[in-house]
């Protein structure tokens, strides 16, 4: 569907992906979910980006949205696990080989 040519832009979708699929409740004020502000200062990555990567996931059906002004977006875990595994997103999305994730949890 799409095409990751760009290295930094892998990356940059990775954290937007990996970040919402493990954002909890108390990382957001709202229970319909996170704003792409929110989302852009919790990962580091300029606003536009984050919009840009979130509407990629969005086309994939990993994420969805609520709301018109703020958008509120949200993982959604159930489309995800019926992505094909052979999908680009669920490949970028699973492959945690260099993924911190006492970023995401607290041991």
């Amino acid at each position: 569907m799409f095409d990751f040519e760009v290295e930094n832009e892998d990356a940059e979708l990775k954290k937007v992906g990996l970040e919402l699929m493990f954002l909890t409740p108390q990382k957001y004020d709202n229970p319909n979910g996170i704003t792409s502000v929110e989302l852009a200062k919790l990962v580091e990555i300029p606003l536009e980006t984050v919009k840009k990567k979130l509407q990629i996931l969005k086309d994939y059906g990993v994420v969805r949205v609520k709301g018109i002004k703020p958008k509120y977006w949200l993982f959604d875990e159930y489309n995800f696990q019926r992505l094909d595994d052979d999908s680009e997103i669920f490949r970028l999305l699973c492959s945690f080989d260099d993924v911190d994730f006492e970023h995401y949890f607290s041991y």
